[in-house]
Order: C-alpha cells, then sequence, then structure tokens
C-alpha cells in the first residue's frame, strides 16, 4: 500500500466517522432528546429487567468456573463503562471537579461493585444491595439525560451503569446466595449518614453539591417536590429508610417464616413426648 492509498484510507474513515459516529458521541447532539417513558426508554428497562430474569432462572445451572466469568465480565463492564464515560467528558470539555469525582452514590458504587464482584466481599455486598439497587433504579426510572437520547453514547452508558450496580447486587443475592442480615440495615444507614456528612464538607471545601446535600440541583429535580433545605434532606434520609426496609423486607419475611416453623416444631416434638408419657 503506497502513501496515496494509505491516505485515501484515512479520508473515507475520518468522512464515515464524521457522517455515521461523531453526531452520536458529541456534546452538541443535534438528535431527538430523550422522552422520558416512551419507547425507547421502555425498551431499555426492559433489557435491564431480562438479565435480571436470565440471572434468577438460571441461578442453578452455575458452575464455579462461569460464576467466576460471569463476575469479572460484570466487573470489567462496569469499570470500562465508567472510563469511558470520564474520558467522554475530558475529551468534550465536560470534566470537572465539582461534578465528576466519583462521590455520588452511583458514582461510588461503580467501582464498588466492580470491587464487590471481584473480591466476593461481603461488606460492600451489603451498601450494593440496600442502598444501591434504590440509588440506580430511581436514576434509571427518571434518567436525567436531558437532550441525549437514543441512540447517543450518554444513552446507553447511563442505562449500562445503573442497569449493572442493580443486575451485579442481585446476581450476587441470586447466585452467590448473599442476603442481608438486620444489622446490615443499621450499618448502612449510619455509614452513609456518616458519608453524607463527609460528602457536606468536601462540597464545602471545592464548590460542589456531591449528593445535592448542600442544595437542591440548579435544574428541576424530584427535590424540588420537597421543602427547602435542610428539610428536604429530612424527607430525603425518610426515603431511605423506607427503601432500605423494603429491599430487606423479603429476608425478614423468610425469616420469620422459618422461626414460627421452627417454634411449632418445637411445640409438635414436645406434644408428642407429652403423650408417650402420659
Amino acid at each position: 500500500m503506497d502513501q496515496t492509498q494509505l491516505l485515501e484510507y484515512l479520508k473515507k474513515f475520518n468522512d464515515f466517522y464524521i457522517a455515521n459516529i461523531l453526531p452520536y458521541i458529541t456534546a452538541d447532539y443535534q438528535g431527538q432528546p430523550f422522552e422520558l417513558f416512551g419507547m425507547r426508554h421502555l425498551i431499555a428497562l426492559g433489557v435491564v429487567l431480562l438479565f435480571i430474569l436470565m440471572i434468577f432462572f438460571s441461578r442453578k445451572n452455575f458452575t464455579n468456573r462461569k460464576k467466576e466469568d460471569v463476575r469479572d465480565t460484570m466487573a470489567a463492564i462496569l469499570i470500562l463503562n465508567e472510563i469511558a464515560w470520564h474520558l467522554w467528558n475530558y475529551f468534550f470539555n465536560e470534566w470537572t471537579l465539582q461534578t465528576m469525582l466519583p462521590l455520588h452514590v452511583c458514582s461510588i458504587l461503580v467501582w464498588l461493585s466492580a470491587i464487590m464482584l471481584m473480591s466476593k466481599s461481603y461488606r460492600i455486598y451489603e451498601f450494593a444491595y440496600l442502598l444501591g439497587i434504590g440509588g440506580a433504579l430511581q436514576a434509571l426510572l427518571t434518567p436525567d439525560l436531558g437532550m441525549y437520547g437514543f441512540p447517543h453514547y450518554r444513552f446507553f452508558q447511563t442505562f449500562i451503569s445503573h442497569g449493572f450496580i442493580i443486575i451485579a447486587a442481585l446476581y450476587m443475592t441470586f447466585v452467590e446466595e448473599m442476603r442481608p442480615k438486620w444489622q446490615s440495615t443499621i450499618r448502612v444507614f449510619l455509614l452513609t449518614n456518616v458519608y453524607m456528612v463527609a460528602v457536606y464538607f468536601i462540597n464545602n471545601a471545592i464548590g460542589s453539591n456531591y449528593l445535592y446535600i448542600n442544595h437542591k440541583p440548579v435544574t428541576a429535580s424530584i427535590l424540588d417536590l420537597l421543602p427547602e433545605w435542610p428539610i428536604y434532606i429530612l424527607y430525603v434520609e425518610a426515603i431511605g429508610i423506607l427503601t432500605i426496609f423494603v429491599l430487606y423486607l423479603p429476608f425478614l419475611i423468610k425469616d420469620t417464616a422459618n422461626w414460627l416453623k421452627m417454634r411449632n416444631s418445637g411445640k409438635d416434638r414436645l406434644n408428642s413426648l407429652d403423650d408417650m408419657l402420659s
């Protein structure tokens, strides 16, 4: 291949890139904006649900080798997707200290979920399940995508990152048979509040608003329905407690049923012994 042919191929690739790739990764997207609960949004939610159902119904078929491969694959997806997200912001001059540090709940849980998958860390699992599922589900149902509708890069990035936070936590529950304990709920609630206080002071130091703990978001959000700062934080706390309770409820019901079964079984054995002795 001579220099002329090489330049011709590079020109064709550049033309293809400008016409077919750049429009869907640029920060100045000219396509259709995101439509909340539109067809594409519902399809994306359906894909996440399909992954969860596939894991649940095939949970008994995972060999040890397959478990490790699946965990490593999901960890790689989370990490590579997050790295790509930071690179996208950097190349389009969107990366700032005030917005891109991994301090939001889902931002830090992307990295922690990857570590959990690779190390099978139970302590991280507690947060991934009790905190991550609720936070990521809210982000999937009401994503902050604005003008970035399908098929823009940001559409895929959002649903991959938040979708796999949920998928990872449920995979560890269904396949690896981890589960939260009642102590987990207390630990997650207390440590999350300690984390919120730390982030509050970080926000004051660098002029950010991670966790939206210092004030409401500048753009419209669900927090606009709540009272002003700092009262809305109490509402968020209440929603967090309710979310943790709902996620722990299936295990509470199961534990209660097992306890009642054991108690009734003990009574039956005592009654049988009384009958034998009478």
